[in-house]
């Protein structure tokens, strides 16, 4: 995985454990992510999905699902 994408998706991790939506037992790589305690399955279902685009370079929905990322997000 690029750095730059496993850099993104710990930032998010840490903004989502910040933001109470995810459990301060989050795990943010190198070589997994792991989120317990998010607030509903939907929420956990658009997690997964702008993770998984994020892991292929595209990190648009990563800044649109957990904003305050940096100048994009």
């Amino acid at each position: 995985m690029d750095e730059a994408v496993n850099d993104a998706l710990r930032a998010a991790i840490m903004r989502l454990v910040d933001g109470r939506e995810a459990g301060s037992d989050a795990y943010a790589g190198p070589v997994y992510f792991m989120l317990h305690g998010v607030p509903s399955e939907e929420r956990a279902r658009e997690l997964a999905a702008t993770f998984h685009a994020a892991l292929y370079g595209e990190l648009e929905p990563l800044n649109r699902a957990v904003p305050g990322g940096g100048p994009n997000g």
